[in-house]
């Protein structure tokens, strides 16, 4: 395994202007048009993946794993939201972080997201060889 020089503190944003693709509607949830919740899930996992941005080795990517997310607040069409990570754990491949998003007002959302570190190679290998069993 790479020497992954990790350690608790790194932190990365995301921001987003929200639009009707962004809506609970778009999603298919008719008439609702304020922020989805998927929508603010992928934002603070951007906000992760920004935080570790230029600290990985080459050949090193990062995957989504666990994400226990409360989405406190509805924001409309129209307004800013910036989702804030800050790396709290580190667990050889195991990445823990804390999440937050704020909107023009108020705080939107907060919780804890998880990422693994993987090899790229061999994990593309497995992604692969997956495909071709299917069928």
């Amino acid at each position: 395994m790479a020497d992954l020089s990790l350690a608790p503190g790194l932190k990365g944003e995301y921001r987003v202007r929200v639009t009707e693709a962004h809506t609970a509607h778009h999603t298919g949830h008719t008439g609702v048009y304020v922020y989805s919740t998927p929508q603010l899930v992928l934002a603070m996992e951007m906000a992760c993946t920004a935080a570790l941005a230029g600290h990985l080795p080459e050949g090193w990517n990062h995957v989504g794993t666990k994400n226990d997310m409360t989405h406190l607040a509805a924001t409309p069409v129209g307004f800013d939201v910036v989702a804030k990570a800050e790396l709290a754990e580190v667990d050889g491949r195991r990445l823990v972080f804390r999440v937050e998003a704020y909107d023009d007002t108020e705080k939107i959302g907060e919780g804890r997201h998880e990422r693994f570190v993987v090899e790229w190679s061999r994990f593309q290998a497995r992604l692969e060889a997956k495909a071709k069993g299917k069928g």
